[in-house]
C-alpha cells in the first residue's frame, strides 16, 4: 500500500488518480501529523511533494523521508532526489563533486573573505539567496560597489526570503501582461508592508553570500526533467529586457525548438546523482550547455503541452504523457 500526503494541486492529485484507474492499494495520510510514522507503518511507500514555499515542509519534510527510508520503505522523493532542493549552495558543491558541466558559482561564509573576493573577480555577477524558485531572490549585480552593499547586508541585517518589493514587481508585469489581476497588484503592495507567513516563520537569510557568473547573450534556457529513464523538455523565453527565464511563463514546448545535447548530458548527469525526479536548467557559453540549477519539483501543469518524451537511449516517442504517473510507476 501507497501512504500519499494530499496536498491540493500537487503532484499528489495525479497520484491518486493514477491509483484509483489502477487499483493500486493507497491510503491518505497528514505529514502534519505528530504520528505520521504510525499513520504509515502498515505501507510500504510513502509519496509527499513537499513544496519549498510552504515553512512548515522545510522544517522538517527532508527529515522525515529521510527517516521512513531508513526503515526499508520506498520514499518520493527519496535522499538523492531532494536533499538539495530548493539550496543552491548544495547544488554547487554536489555538482562540482560529480564534475558536471555547470555555470561556475561562489559562496562565502566570511565577510573579509567575500569582500576581497570582490577585489579580483569581474562583474556583471549574478547574486542569489540559496532557496527560492521562479527567478525570485536573484538579480544581477554589474558593480563592485553594488557587490559590497550585498555582502554587508548578508553579514549584518540578512535578507527576507520572500522579499514585497519583489512580490509588486512580478505581480505589476504580469498585470501589464495580461497574465494576472488588479487584486494581485494590490497584493503586491500589501506585502511591502506585511511580510509572507514564510518569511516572518523562516527568518532572514544571513550569515553566507552567493554569486554565480553571469552568462550573457541567452534569450532562454532549457530545462530538461528526468524521470527514471525518460526525460521531456521545455524552452522558457527571458523576461523582456531582462536576463531571467525562469518563471517568465513564456514557453516554448515543439521538439524541434530543445536541445537534445542538454536531454543527453542530462541523463549523464542523473546517471552520478541517482535522483527520482530532476530538472536540469541550461544556458549556453559559446554554444556550450551549462547547468544552472537543478530540482525536484516543478509546476504539475506547465508540462502537459509536451509533445513527447525521449527514453535514455536518446529514442523519442511523440505522444502524450503524466509525468506524475511515471513517479508512481517507479515507486511501484
Amino acid at each position: 500500500m501507497i501512504a500519499i500526503h494530499h496536498t491540493p494541486n500537487s503532484f499528489s492529485v495525479r497520484w491518486i488518480a493514477y491509483c484509483k484507474e489502477h487499483n493500486i492499494p493507497y491510503k491518505i495520510v497528514n505529514a502534519y501529523d505528530t504520528d505520521i510514522v504510525e499513520q504509515v507503518s502498515g505501507c510500504t511507500a510513502f509519496m509527499w511533494h513537499h513544496h519549498h514555499a510552504n515553512y512548515k515542509d522545510v522544517l522538517f519534510a527532508k527529515q522525515l523521508l529521510y527517516s521512513l527510508q531508513e526503515t526499508g520503505k520506498k520514499v518520493f522523493p527519496d535522499f538523492n532526489t531532494t536533499w538539495h532542493f530548493d539550496d543552491k549552495v548544495g547544488q554547487k558543491y554536489l555538482l562540482e563533486a560529480i564534475e558536471a558541466p555547470v555555470v561556475p558559482s561562489y559562496v562565502f561564509y566570511s565577510k573579509n573573505d567575500a569582500l576581497d573576493w570582490i577585489e579580483t573577480t569581474v562583474f556583471p555577477k549574478v547574486f542569489k539567496l540559496r532557496g527560492g524558485a521562479g527567478s525570485f531572490n536573484v538579480r544581477l549585480v554589474y558593480s563592485k560597489s553594488e557587490a559590497r552593499h550585498l555582502v554587508n547586508k548578508a553579514f549584518r541585517r540578512g535578507f527576507l526570503q520572500n522579499s514585497g518589493s519583489v512580490y509588486i514587481k512580478e505581480a505589476y508585469r504580469n498585470y501589464c501582461l495580461r497574465k494576472g489581476s488588479f487584486m494581485n497588484v494590490l497584493k503586491g503592495f500589501i506585502r511591502l508592508f506585511v511580510p509572507t507567513v514564510y518569511s516572518r516563520m523562516h527568518g532572514r537569510e544571513k550569515g553566507y553570500v552567493y554569486f554565480q557568473d553571469f552568462v550573457p547573450n541567452n534569450l532562454y534556457d532549457i530545462r530538461v526533467i528526468i524521470i527514471a529513464n525518460k526525460a521531456f523538455s521545455i524552452k522558457r523565453l527571458c523576461r523582456k529586457d531582462d536576463f531571467r527565464a525562469s518563471g517568465s511563463g513564456y514557453i516554448v514546448y515543439e521538439k524541434n525548438e530543445q536541445d537534445e545535447c542538454c536531454v543527453q548530458i542530462a541523463f549523464e548527469v542523473n546517471k552520478r546523482i541517482h535522483s527520482q525526479c530532476i530538472a536540469y536548467d541550461f544556458v549556453y557559453r559559446n554554444s556550450e550547455p551549462l547547468i544552472v540549477e537543478i530540482s525536484y519539483g516543478f509546476s504539475m501543469y506547465g508540462y502537459d503541452k509536451c509533445p513527447g518524451y525521449w527514453t535514455d537511449d536518446m529514442q523519442w516517442h511523440e505522444e502524450p504523457f503524466t509525468p506524475q504517473d511515471w513517479m508512481i510507476e517507479q515507486i511501484l
